[in-house]
């Protein structure tokens, strides 16, 4: 925490005007004031039993070189992850801190930082914000701000309330940094120092920016193809084409488009040791029509795969590769599982052959139990490191408190530092936080790892193709991701509201 930095007492009282939610709030700071300063605080997003949050602060003293902001929260809502700063919270009072990066403001300057909370009954704003120990007499704004409200001192110093932020504001290896909470997966994982070096998805946008197609599908009539794309930036597929599309034929997934700038997007496999049954040995797409959901309070299709249904792209670009780390996690369901290899979603071997153990590094989903004596009947979140699909460095899930995970929507995690660790993690997509049945050493024999630049989805290493999925979303990443980094995109999951 940072201490307060005390300020010179003002000569003379100043006359602050705020306008903020369409409401003009006139006050004056005492003379003894040591500054001068102004809070707009606005719920950016809310779901159930959580919200994420915007605060501004803008400076209307003299300029501080480190600031404490304090409120009390009214209802016992609290802070779960918060980024562009550090915090303590005693109850109901919570006191943010600022990082090495956003300490200095200068007088009519501002700066911001953003939580996830949790609530419970009512989540009120705040009503009386102090920085430095002044309090803050610029009024408190609820709701989404307006583009540029100010705040005007006596000398008619203007200031934006809610600056632009993204994820390059910041430095990305920053472990107090990171994005606003309207931030996507991919940019909260750049915030956390480990970008997304493939992010594929059927339902919604990764990154706030995102703008291009999702996926292209191929209609069975005239083999013609469409690209479904989305109804605007950073928002939910717009699956209205595909259905106009494919009325009176068949459609099928050819092709999933990666959203991150390394473009490794995934075609339908071409086969490989096991050989699928396309042509040639080649992998099939999926129905393009088989999954229908609703993301957002919008129709959308997910990837249902079943035996045969594959997608991969060889020497991907920027994937970890030997014993790097990497991380990854997708969205799935627990409703089409079988115990077969391998409905997985990760990295693998370029030749579509078995290399030997350590040469894959995947998401394993399902209920196969490679080393037996497993605990519970599944489906089970699992590494797939070639030659097993691993629940614990044994193998085997030998966790009582994780028989099988059963959610309508699943968000599965793994990821592996490469030398001494990989770790396992579960949540429900549509709500709530993350469990970790496992997190340890590397089996012995995989460390280090010698892990290739193939990404795949929906088969083994090698191309087993006897397994039954569901895909929805997911993201592989260039190093091995913090706790905080994946609960705040758990909450980005939960807040796309999958039904």
């Amino acid at each position: 925490m940072s201490t307060p930095l005390r300020r010179p007492w003002l000569a003379a009282a100043s006359a602050i005007t705020v306008a903020a939610a369409g409401v003009t709030v006139t006050a004056v700071t005492s003379a003894q004031a040591a500054a001068g300063c102004q809070v707009a605080y606005s719920v950016s997003s809310q779901w159930p039993g959580g919200f994420g949050a915007n605060v501004s602060i803008t400076n209307l003293g003299s300029p501080i070189t480190s600031w404490q902001l304090s409120w009390s929260f009214g209802a016992g809502q609290t802070i779960q992850q918060l980024w562009n700063g550090s915090y303590t919270q005693s109850g109901a009072n919570v006191t943010v801190s600022n990082v090495s990066y956003n300490g200095s403001i200068a007088t009519g300057g501002n700066t911001s930082f953003g939580f996830n909370g949790a609530w419970n009954g009512s989540n009120p704003s705040p009503t009386a914000f102090t920085l430095n120990g002044t309090l803050c007499t610029g009024g408190v704004s609820s709701g989404t701000p307006t583009p540029t409200p100010t705040a005007t001192a006596s000398a008619s110093a203007s200031a934006s309330a809610s600056p632009s932020m993204s994820a390059s504001a910041s430095p990305s290896a920053s472990s107090t940094g990171g994005p606003p909470p309207s931030s996507l997966p991919c940019d909260i994982y750049a915030a956390g120092g480990t970008p997304c070096i493939a992010a594929h998805s059927t339902t919604r946008a990764l990154y706030a920016s995102y703008n291009g197609p999702l996926y292209q599908i191929q209609r069975a009539s005239d083999h013609s193809y469409l690209n479904i794309g989305l109804v605007s930036a950073g928002g939910v597929v717009n699956a209205g084409p595909q259905s106009t599309f494919c009325a009176g034929t068949s459609c099928t997934i050819t092709k999933l488009y990666d959203q991150s700038p390394q473009h490794n997007d995934l075609p339908i496999s071409s086969g490989g040791f096991w050989h699928g049954p396309g042509p040639n040995g080649s992998d099939v797409g999926a129905n393009a029509m088989a999954l229908p959901i609703n993301v957002g309070g919008h129709s959308a299709y997910g990837v249902k795969v079943t035996p045969g249904v594959g997608y991969r792209v060889d020497n991907a670009k920027a994937a970890p590769t030997g014993a790097q780390p990497e991380g990854i996690y997708m969205v799935t369901s627990s409703n089409n599982v079988n115990q077969y290899c391998c409905f997985d979603y990760g990295s693998a071997e370029n030749d579509h052959s078995d290399d030997g153990n350590a040469t894959m590094n995947a998401i394993y989903w399902g209920t196969a139990c490679w080393f037996g004596g497993c605990v519970g009947s599944g489906p089970w979140v699992g590494a797939d490191l070639e030659n097993g699909m691993f629940f614990s460095t044994q193998g085997s899930q030998k966790n009582p408190n994780y028989q099988g995970v059963h959610f309508p929507f699943v968000s599965a995690w793994e990821k592996n530092n490469g030398t001494s660790n990989f770790t396992l993690k579960y949540g429900n997509a549509q709500s709530g936080g993350l469990t970790t049945p496992f997190s340890g050493p590397l089996p012995n024999g995989y460390s280090p790892m010698k892990v290739q630049s193939s990404l795949e989805l929906g088969t083994g290493g090698d191309n087993s193709v006897s397994d039954y999925g569901e895909f929805f979303e997911g993201a592989i990443t260039a190093g091995y991701p913090s706790d905080a980094t994946e609960n705040a995109i758990q909450t980005s999951i939960v807040a796309a509201a999958y039904q």
